[in-house]
C-alpha cells in the first residue's frame, strides 16, 4: 500500500493542495538534510492563511486592496487577512514608561552607526567565469602571503591592485554600513583593529585582500532621539503577540489535520 509521505492538510474542511505547500516550502528555511521542515513550516503558514480567509469571510469582510508601490498592489487575499486583522486586534498605545524601561535597559544598545577605516587590494576578475575566477584567486594568495603584517607592507603590496585605490596604498578611507557590497562589509565587521583577512575575499568585484586600519564605533545616542525608534518596535512587537493570540484562538475552535499551529 502506498502511503502518502506528507498528509493533506484540511482546515475546516477546506483541503491545501499539496502543489501550493510545495510552492511555500521554498520560501522557508530548513536544512538541506531535512527538507521535511521546510514543508511543515510551510503546511503551517498556510493553514494559518486559510484560517484567517475563512474568519475574514466568516465575518462578511470585503477586500479593498492597497498600493504597496507604483503599480504593485495587495491581492485579495492579503487585503482580506489586513482587513481582519485591523478588526480584530486591539493594540493598546506605547507609554511613555515603557519606552523609557525599554530604553534604560541598556541605552549603549542604541549608537549611531560605526565607521571603520579601510585598506584593501583588489585582483579583479569575473567570478561567472571559472578559470578567471581561479586564477585571481591564485594571484591574490600569492599576494597575502607576501604581507608583513603592517601598514607600510601592506602599501607595497597594494600597488598591484586592479582598483584606484592603490595610487594611495589601497586606502579607501573612512567606510560605514552599506558603503560596500555585502560581502566585504560581511569580513570586515570580523576583523579586529590592525587585522587583514586570513583568506581572499569575493565579491561581484573580484577578490578583495581586507585590512582594517582602525575603527571608530558609533557613540551612544541620547533617549529622544532614538524613542521613536523603541516606541515603534514595541508596537511591532505587541502587535506580533496580539496576532499569535488571535490565530491560536482560531486554532482552538477549528478542525485541522496534516498540519500544526506549533511554533517550529
Amino acid at each position: 500500500m502506498n502511503v502518502a509521505l506528507f498528509p493533506d492538510v484540511v482546515v475546516n474542511g477546506e483541503t491545501i493542495p499539496s502543489a501550493a505547500i510545495a510552492a511555500e516550502a521554498q520560501n522557508h528555511e530548513a536544512p538541506k538534510d531535512k527538507p521535511g521542515i521546510a514543508w511543515r513550516k510551510a503546511a503551517q503558514a498556510l493553514a494559518i492563511r486559510a484560517l484567517l480567509l475563512q474568519e475574514a469571510k466568516r465575518r462578511g469582510l470585503t477586500a479593498d486592496p492597497l498600493e504597496l508601490a507604483l503599480g504593485r498592489f495587495e491581492t485579495d487575499d492579503e487585503a482580506l487577512i489586513r482587513a481582519l486583522l485591523d478588526e480584530a486586534l486591539v493594540i493598546e498605545p506605547v507609554g511613555e514608561e515603557a519606552v523609557r524601561a525599554e530604553w534604560e535597559k541598556d541605552p549603549a544598545r542604541y549608537r549611531s552607526a560605526p565607521l571603520w577605516d579601510v585598506s584593501h587590494i583588489l585582483c579583479a576578475c569575473d567570478p561567472r567565469d571559472e578559470a578567471e575566477c581561479a586564477a585571481a584567486e591564485a594571484r591574490a594568495i600569492a599576494l597575502l602571503a607576501r604581507l608583513d603584517g603592517d601598514a607600510k607592507g601592506f602599501a607595497a603590496a597594494a600597488r598591484e591592485s586592479d582598483c584606484g585605490s592603490k595610487a594611495s596604498g589601497g586606502h579607501l578611507g573612512q567606510l560605514g554600513p552599506g558603503d560596500t557590497v555585502p560581502e566585504f562589509e560581511a569580513a570586515l565587521r570580523s576583523l579586529t583593529e590592525g587585522a587583514v583577512t586570513p583568506a581572499p575575499v569575493l565579491s561581484r568585484h573580484g577578490w578583495h585582500i581586507i585590512r582594517l586600519n582602525a575603527t571608530a564605533p558609533g557613540q551612544v545616542l541620547p533617549y529622544d532621539t532614538v524613542r521613536p525608534k523603541i516606541a515603534q518596535a514595541l508596537e511591532k512587537a505587541a502587535w506580533a503577540r496580539a496576532s499569535r493570540a488571535f490565530v491560536e484562538s482560531l486554532g482552538q475552535g477549528a478542525q485541522i489535520s496534516g498540519a500544526s499551529l506549533t511554533p517550529i
